[in-house]
């Protein structure tokens, strides 16, 4: 849905390019095009509201009409630049001699003639299928859809509740996480701390805050974890945060409360108190002022912790514990501790090749590594190969491989319309390709993805893009030099390139072929091809 509105934005700006003088289009052509741009705004406005809902969310109505809308764009999209280019095309880069000039002239004359005739025609019969296909969005209330609401079920409630001798990897990163949180050389003993845990979705960053949770809240006076998630009720969020810390509010009328009293009763109750408080899965700096504004900042020892996948807020909320991917070591022993339910070597029968294939797609990533894991346990090692190249995270029916899903999907909705079509666009790149920035914002550029700004030139507003895209953790900077630290390009990590393909495919944004795969291009409907 959400590529549908980036193609959207650049058709509305390509009409518009119809209306200049230099095209004399006929005044009943031009009305039309006026009246096709309104029905396309409104259209697209109402595009961004689906755009915003979990697809398993949608009505499959709603679907359908997403889906002839962006069908419709890109028929619109190509009748507009067949124009443009008979229109263009007929203008000489050179002047030829008098004879031959004349005689092409004519010829220009009656394509451009032609072609003006041609989208006239074009332009009344797309305007009736729009007007039709405006009927069925108010027939069926697609602007009545609700953006997703907090997330009732998590799939990441599991990570609260895993024995600690089932966690691999986490010794180091503990030991790291508490001595920040400790006192040190110069520091008031008693002053508040807060530490921020960041890092990728799936690295492990709830299951870290927790093992630290239940190591600590013994030396408090009391203690909270509550998870936040993407659009959080503050109210529930501020209830759930008063019931851990006092159970005698669980059995009040605090269902009545608004906000500021919440707030105030949060303030008055932690005063005098030593307290840990986590605040897992922060998206937003907004929530965390407002979660910080009713945690009193007393002089009692109390500590925060935060964990988010944003490092602008990270960065918000106090000194950042930035979590690292699992070591190769680490990562052998959590693959073979999914596969048979205990720590063993590699099997001698395994392939080491294709071992280390799919534990270096995992890059490191607990949740992808298990997530993997699942996919083949019970199935002979020799299919092994098989479904390493078959498979990838998005497309198994599997529970385990839903919740990863589900957890990557998280970060994908939370971005606004205009950068989930540049991220879906990194689907014509393969994996562990190095992508040079600068190639890649002009590409953006070129495809109408960028939205144009008063006073700011397109490719800065690219670059603005790509720098959200890494600030929200959806793709891995790379530096070309490790000492002036300038970012020159990104990596896509192997499990997010995964959905983005699924996502891409589902939505017919760009066809990817690879020499494994064969294809009838001629039966192929694509919009975009991308060979690898």
């Amino acid at each position: 849905m959400d590529h549908a509105t980036g193609a959207m934005g650049s058709l509305i700006l390509k009409l518009g390019e119809l209306l200049k003088e230099e095209y004399k289009l006929q005044t009943r052509v031009k009305e039309d095009v006026k009246d096709l741009n309104r029905e396309l705004e409104s259209m697209q406005a109402a595009l961004r509201k689906v755009g915003d809902v979990p697809r398993d969310q949608l009505d499959e109505q709603v679907k359908l009409w997403a889906n002839e809308v962006r069908d419709l764009s890109y028929k619109i999209e190509d009748i507009i630049d067949k124009f443009l280019v008979q229109v263009m095309g007929t203008k000489p880069a050179v002047k030829p001699r008098k004879l031959k000039w004349l005689k092409k002239k004519m010829c220009d004359l009656f394509t451009v003639f032609m072609a003006r005739h041609a989208i006239g025609d074009d332009i009344r019969e797309i305007k009736a299928r729009v007007e039709k296909v405006a009927a069925r969005r108010d027939r069926y209330k697609v602007n009545d859809v609700d953006p997703a609401g907090p997330t009732m079920v998590d799939p990441r409630l599991s990570a609260l509740y895993k024995d600690r001798k089932d966690l691999v990897g986490i010794d180091d990163s503990l030991s790291e996480l508490t001595k920040m949180l400790s006192i040190r050389d110069g520091e008031v003993s008693k002053q508040l701390k807060i530490v921020s845990v960041f890092g990728f979705g799936g690295l492990g960053k709830t299951t870290l805050a927790k093992a630290v949770y239940d190591n600590l809240k013994v030396q408090f006076d009391c203690s909270a974890f509550v998870p936040v998630g993407r659009n959080p009720s503050m109210k529930k969020l501020l209830t759930d945060i008063l019931f851990e810390i006092e159970q005698k509010y669980r059995d009040s009328s605090t269902s009545s409360w608004d906000e500021r009293q919440l707030i105030d009763e949060l303030r008055t109750v932690l005063e005098k108190k030593r307290y840990l408080i986590i605040i897992d899965d922060l998206w937003d700096k907004k929530t965390w002022e407002l979660v910080k504004s009713a945690l009193m900042c007393n002089s009692c020892g109390s500590r925060i912790i935060t964990t988010t996948r944003i490092h602008k807020v990270a960065t918000t909320t106090g000194e950042v514990y930035m979590l690292q991917p699992l070591s190769p070591d680490l990562c052998k022993d959590l693959f073979h501790r999914r596969l048979v339910g205990s720590k063993i070597k590699q099997p001698n029968h395994l392939s080491t090749e294709v071992h280390d294939k799919i534990l270096h797609k995992c890059g490191g990533v607990p949740l992808a590594i298990i997530t993997m894991a699942s996919l083949l346990v019970g199935k002979p090692v020799e299919f092994w190969s098989k479904v390493y190249t078959s498979i990838g995270f998005g497309h198994e029916k599997n529970e385990v491989v839903d919740d990863t899903r589900k957890i990557l999907l998280f970060s994908y909705y939370d971005l606004p319309c205009y950068l989930k079509t540049c991220l879906l666009y990194l689907s014509i790149y393969p994996e562990d390709h190095l992508i040079k920035k600068d190639s890649l914002i002009w590409k953006w550029v070129s495809e109408g993805f960028i939205h144009e700004e008063p006073g700011v030139g397109l490719f800065e507003i690219g670059e603005r893009y790509f720098n959200d895209l890494v600030n929200k953790s959806m793709i891995i900077p790379v530096e070309g030099d490790k000492y002036n630290g300038i970012i020159t390009g990104c990596r896509v990590h192997d499990m997010m390139l995964d959905m983005i393909c699924l996502l891409s495919k589902e939505e017919n944004f760009i066809t990817v072929l690879d020499s494994d795969e064969q294809y009838t291009i001629s039966h192929c409907n694509a919009r975009r091809l991308a060979v690898q």
